[in-house]
């Protein structure tokens, strides 16, 4: 893993050295994300961040499911059964008083 000592000028910015930016592919002008962890401070780059999250997500979903398909099949079902559970009947139409 590469390191660098740097130091933070009057006006907390930091420099990050040519080589650790090019290791994290950070372009000129590019952006890092800034996170604290542990009492450490840890730049990502966003597409790192991405690819974590994306990561993380993956096993949530079952290899071949559709959730579009099992959401449509639960909505059909629903609708065979009639009302949904939390919908009730709309409310009849208020009675008016007779003008006189």
């Amino acid at each position: 893993m590469d390191m660098a000592t740097v130091k933070m000028d009057a006006a907390g910015r930091l420099v990050v050295p040519r080589d650790l930016r090019e290791a994290l592919g950070v372009p000129e002008g590019g952006e890092l994300r800034l996170t604290v962890q542990d009492g450490e401070l840890r730049a990502t780059t966003r597409l790192a961040a991405l690819r974590r999250i994306r990561g993380e997500l993956k096993g949530l979903a079952t290899a071949g499911a559709s959730l579009v398909d099992d959401l449509v099949a639960e909505r059909r079902a629903e609708a065979a059964r009639g009302l949904d559970e939390d919908q009730a009947p709309a409310p009849a139409p208020p009675k008016r008083s007779p003008r006189g």
